[in-house]
């Protein structure tokens, strides 16, 4: 049975809880800061930022206001795109470690795959990687394409691949190659912003479980072991979103969820980067 204290190992032995909280919108200080404590008093070990979020310091600020050891704690941020290439890639990492006041970060991600960028990027967290600032590399928002490039020319693979996922964006071939590549697949926006919560299908497993449509559609996620970083600023939400681990999908849930697929997203659709 899983629990709220599984993790994921990754391509370079280091463990990633498999449930995260992601600070996307958040706004910095007092929401940032109450979302972070409410999330690691309910048991979260796991919080994604980003440079673009403007909510580093206030992460970095909660966790030491938790008392909770930082090596207990997960972190991952995001590489921006206006700060993409070689030389400026660098001065952004020491720039999220000063925000975020660590004196590491666990993974450190492209947030998108930017043409003319991504490459010397890749380079850029290569080399932090190599002197241990940051004990682990991914992407976000990187289809197979992207992927397929960045194996021509490097042969650090990256951990994690951070992508927009739901039952109704179930990327199954990129998620299939990514698993070809040991490269674990990270789950942001499971719940489709709950755009999706009045699918009848989506209800029907929801009362049969007397859950959620949105626990549902996290626990999809975790019954496919992806790591999975539901967002909410929303004590409620936040307790609710991790109360995912006292009940399991069937088969025929499961079956159901996984023909829900209609491209749906959210977000921005990478695939159209060249």
């Amino acid at each position: 049975m899983f629990t709220i204290n599984d993790k994921a190992v990754l391509n370079n032995n280091v463990e990633i809880p498999y449930l995260g909280l992601g600070v996307y919108l958040a706004k910095p200080g007092k929401e940032t800061i109450n979302a972070v404590l409410w999330a690691l008093e309910a048991g979260y070990r796991h919080i994604d930022t980003a440079s673009a979020y403007k909510n580093e310091e206030s992460v970095g600020e909660a966790i030491r206001q938790s008392g909770i050891p930082r090596k207990e704690i997960f972190i991952t941020t995001k590489l921006k795109n206006g700060d993409q290439g070689y030389d400026s890639a660098l001065k952004a990492f020491d720039k999220s470690l000063a925000e975020l006041k660590t004196d590491y970060i666990d993974l450190y991600l492209i947030h998108w795959p930017l043409p003319g960028k991504r490459k010397e990027s890749w380079k850029a967290l290569d080399k932090i990687y190599a002197e241990k600032s940051c004990r682990s590399i991914g992407v976000s928002n990187y289809m197979i394409n992207h992927l397929e490039e960045l194996f021509g020319f490097s042969e650090v693979t990256p951990v994690l691949n951070q992508v927009e996922f739901s039952p109704f964006l179930y990327q199954k071939d990129l998620l299939d190659y990514c698993r070809s590549r040991s490269i674990e697949i990270e789950a942001y926006s499971p719940i489709a912003r709950g755009k999706k919560f009045k699918d009848k299908r989506l209800r029907m497993i929801a009362s049969k479980h007397g859950k959620t449509p949105a626990q549902i559609m996290i626990r999809w996620a975790i019954e496919l072991r992806l790591i999975v970083i539901p967002k909410s600023s929303r004590k409620e939400r936040i307790i609710e979103n991790a109360d995912v681990y006292n009940f399991s999908l069937d088969d025929e849930d499961m079956q159901i969820l996984n023909s829900m697929d209609e491209g749906y997203r959210v977000s921005w659709d990478p695939s159209g980067l060249e």
